[in-house]
């Protein structure tokens, strides 16, 4: 009857004895463990990767990049222009286009009868700018022209947009500065928050959709949209309705 009892009730594991296969994941972590810790120097913690030797070459050195690339009458011009466009500039009457553009030349930029620009557009050096008859810079337009900008005539910037004429020479490492130029021709239409890289040249009558990112030159008469820009379709462009003589009889 003894033996008849105990083959019914098998002997089951003792309770702090953890299976087979747990046995082996805890083996797992613990070399895991140990790896980690030999090659944080012992801490048994992550693996510190400033710690770790280095395993690549950084190219670019910020301690080689120039740190003053303007002349110093360059440096005392930008101080005064960013004292005049923060305040006579910034807080003129929307409609007194004349006097910014009076304070424009008198700070150096080309601007020509008719053209204009809001209060809040922002200019970085005024004498490398040049703007065409009724060229106009919308709201919050930054011309960041550490190149010259050339806008032509008759040209609408809308709000938001960005002239980019400045870039650095990422292929040497200490990075130099690239003051390229972007000229913009007659009759276009560069859309809200679109944004005209360094070294661009846009064609005449041509319009660049809005939020679009243009870093090569656009063709003459032709609408580009997106990131990067690409050619939609050719302009259309179509001739002002003839204006028939009324007589007083009619």
């Amino acid at each position: 009857m003894a033996e008849s009892s105990e083959k019914s009730h098998p002997q089951t594991p003792q309770d702090d004895e953890p299976p087979a296969g747990r046995k082996a994941t805890d083996g797992a972590t613990a070399d895991t463990e140990a790896e980690g810790a030999a090659a944080s120097g012992g801490t048994g913690g992550p693996v510190d990767s400033a710690a770790a030797p280095p395993g690549r070459r950084i190219f670019l050195q910020i301690d080689r990049v120039a740190p003053f690339p303007y002349s110093l009458g360059e440096y005392l011009r930008r101080a005064v222009w960013m004292l005049v466009q923060a305040t006579l500039m910034r807080f003129s009457l929307p409609r007194v286009r004349g006097w910014r553009r009076l304070l424009l030349r008198c700070m150096g930029a080309q601007m020509a009868p008719g053209s204009g620009l809001w209060g809040s557009a922002r200019i970085v050096h005024p004498w490398l700018l040049k703007m065409g008859r009724h060229a106009t810079l919308g709201p919050k337009v930054t011309v960041y022209n550490l190149g010259p900008v050339s806008i032509g005539d008759h040209t609408v910037i809308s709000q938001d947009v960005y002239i980019c004429a400045g870039t650095h020479d990422y292929t040497r490492p200490h990075f130099p500065l690239i003051r390229a130029p972007v000229t913009i021709g007659s009759g276009v239409w560069i859309a809200a928050g679109a944004f005209i890289g360094p070294g661009v040249s846009v064609g005449d009558n041509a319009v660049v959709g809005a939020r679009a990112v243009v870093m090569k030159d656009v063709p003459p008469a032709v609408v580009v949209a997106g990131n990067p820009a690409r050619i939609i379709k050719p302009r259309p462009m179509q001739e002002p309705p003839e204006e028939r003589e009324v007589h007083p009889s009619e």
